[in-house]
């Protein structure tokens, strides 16, 4: 089997996506997620000039030495709009594996461990009023989530107030995880550790950029003895994800597939994680092929804590665009699709009459 041809396809369903497929010379052809948000444009470019042109006539098989050739062959490595590259032919390519196999990707990983609970991820809860956030994350629950996430970053004030707020709504039994998108200086962060102590959170996600070491290390003595950090959807590789873990600040692991260099890197990433007795929780599931993707793969891997699902039950990335579409368990989980590789395909013909919108960076 070789890989014959490739084409990108960028389109707006609603919100800005970018779909890599690869076509075998058996007809099998393979999906990856490709979106970088804001950067649309800079993926498909780097693709389509650069990487593209290098795996025509390749075994899609060698996911691992294609993986080396594409990293390593560049002198300029790493880096967004790398590595969502490199992370979209690596997807496609483990769904071209697991489709000439007929199998599900999960079990090309090892076989599935446990279901892995989902929870509501924060971005359609937004900034809105803290009694809207509330009512939001009420109806998430109601439809089968037992974990939600709460936005941080607005102001301090409203910050504590949505905190206080969603707790008094959803009550005890359900897991409050907060994100401060990289909005918080050392100080809110120590303002709000009280407040989140008491609103029962589960972690507190980037109050900094990764970058920042001496602002987690200093989080980190302050919030060891309240609740555990998190990080990981802005680092690119396994050397970034070693160096987040040698500085011990961070106590949940959250690599995003199609960021991190995909499956085969994402599968290493979980593996250090591992052997610092940390939990990996995959970030950003928002497109039908990332969201497929991660499931499979945290279905897989042994250290997996939970899922992030955007909570929207409307967002066509996940259910025009992309078939079939997913629903949670009775109790929360999601179970990984059993078709062959990934399990979804996408409506070229719906991207199609969607194209990219140009505009503000986050789409």
């Amino acid at each position: 089997m070789k890989i014959i041809d490739a084409k990108v396809l960028v389109s707006c369903p609603g919100r800005n996506f970018v779909t890599l497929k690869i076509l075998t010379d058996d007809g099998v052809f393979g999906l990856g997620d490709a979106t970088l948000n804001g950067r649309e444009l800079a993926v498909a470019s780097y693709l389509t000039d650069h990487v593209l042109p290098c795996i025509l006539g390749r075994d899609p098989f060698q996911t691992e030495d294609l993986w080396q050739y594409l990293y390593r062959g560049a002198y300029w490595r790493r880096g967004p709009v790398t590595m969502t590259a490199i992370a979209a032919v690596d997807m496609a390519l483990w769904d071209i594996k697991g489709k000439a196999l007929g199998q599900p990707l999960y079990r090309l990983l090892g076989g599935a461990s446990r279901p892995v609970p989902a929870y509501a991820g924060g971005f359609a809860l937004g900034y809105a009023e803290p009694a809207a956030v509330a009512e939001e994350a009420a109806r998430q629950v109601a439809g089968g989530y037992r974990a939600v996430k709460l936005r941080l970053g607005d102001t301090l004030n409203r910050d504590i107030e949505r905190s206080r707020a969603l707790r008094s709504e959803l009550g005890p039994d359900v897991a409050l995880l907060a994100d401060a998108n990289c909005r918080y200086s050392v100080d809110d962060v120590r303002a709000m550790l009280p407040v989140l102590a008491e609103a029962g959170a589960g972690w507190l996600e980037e109050p900094f950029p990764p970058y920042q070491d001496r602002s987690w290390r200093t989080a980190a003595s302050l919030a060891r003895p309240v609740l555990p950090l998190a990080a990981g959807e802005n680092l690119y590789t396994r050397y970034e994800f070693q160096r987040l873990l040698d500085g011990g600040a961070v106590s949940v692991v959250q690599p995003d597939l199609s960021r991190c260099g995909g499956v085969t890197e994402a599968v290493r990433i979980a593996a250090l994680a591992s052997a610092a007795g940390l939990p990996v929780c995959s970030h950003g599931c928002h497109t039908g092929l990332n969201f497929a993707a991660s499931v499979h793969y945290l279905a897989a891997i042994e250290n997996a804590w939970y899922f992030e699902a955007d909570g929207s039950t409307d967002n066509p990335l996940r259910t025009a665009a992309c078939s079939p579409a997913y629903s949670l368990a009775a109790d929360g989980t999601v179970l990984p699709l059993e078709g062959p590789g990934l399990g979804v395909e996408v409506d070229e013909d719906y991207l199609r009459a969607h194209p990219l919108t140009q505009g503000p960076a986050w789409h």
